[in-house]
């Protein structure tokens, strides 16, 4: 009884600061099993909480899937740290495409800036939620679901998206399948396609055996 009072009164108190503690700007030259540590306040500036210009151009379009995703994340901008939220650019050449993936930490929510995109998501129960989105539309797609986007217009795709945490983490299905040492044969078995399919796309996304 003792102790769990105790734990109570912890755990409180921890609550309670956690509540009035403005910011954690993330120091980033160190990262441990619990994330980063906060700066010193005395050493926290404005610079901090401005990612200048972050998002303003596209990174470079990647030639497989012919489309760039520009994080704003702790990485770049460490006043997020500790804010559930985060941010970033994508852009989509004609014809490009963001692969089936899941974002296990966090909501993401997109909105269309330019072009259109036809964009969808998996729920757990196998339905299929996909649409045509074009300027000033926003779509979300739930926590850790499959999903997808796709340019299926004839121009340029520009938008930005939205996560409900600083740290969304990120599966991209093709990769996680194909694109490490699991055996051939074992992943014959479970995907139900055969070995010389399963080397041609082990070949495209560097996977091995």
């Amino acid at each position: 009884m003792f102790l769990s009072i105790i734990f109570l009164i912890l755990s409180s108190s921890a609550s309670s600061f956690a509540a009035v503690q403005d910011f954690c700007v993330a120091d980033t030259s160190a990262e441990g099993p619990g994330g980063y540590n906060c700066k010193k306040p005395e050493s926290v500036t404005v610079k901090d909480f401005v990612f200048s210009s972050g998002l303003a151009t596209p990174a470079n379009i990647t030639s497989l899937t012919k489309s760039s995703f520009t994080p704003a994340s702790i990485a770049q901008f460490p006043g997020l740290n500790g804010l559930g939220v985060s941010m970033a650019r994508i852009d989509m050449e004609v014809d490009g495409f963001f692969p089936i993936h899941s974002h296990p930490g966090a909501t993401e929510v997109l909105l269309v800036v330019s072009g259109t995109v036809n964009a969808g998501f998996i729920s757990s129960d196998n339905g299929v939620y996909s649409t045509n989105l074009t300027g000033g539309d926003v779509f979300i797609f739930p926590q850790g679901l499959l999903h997808f986007a796709v340019n299926s217009g004839d121009s340029g795709v520009v938008g930005y998206v939205s996560f409900s945490s600083e740290r969304p983490g990120l599966q991209v299905l093709d990769f996680s399948l194909f694109g490490n040492g699991l055996p051939t044969d074992i992943l014959g078995q479970v995907t139900f396609l055969d070995a010389a399919q399963i080397k041609k796309l082990k070949s495209v996304f560097g996977g091995t055996n």
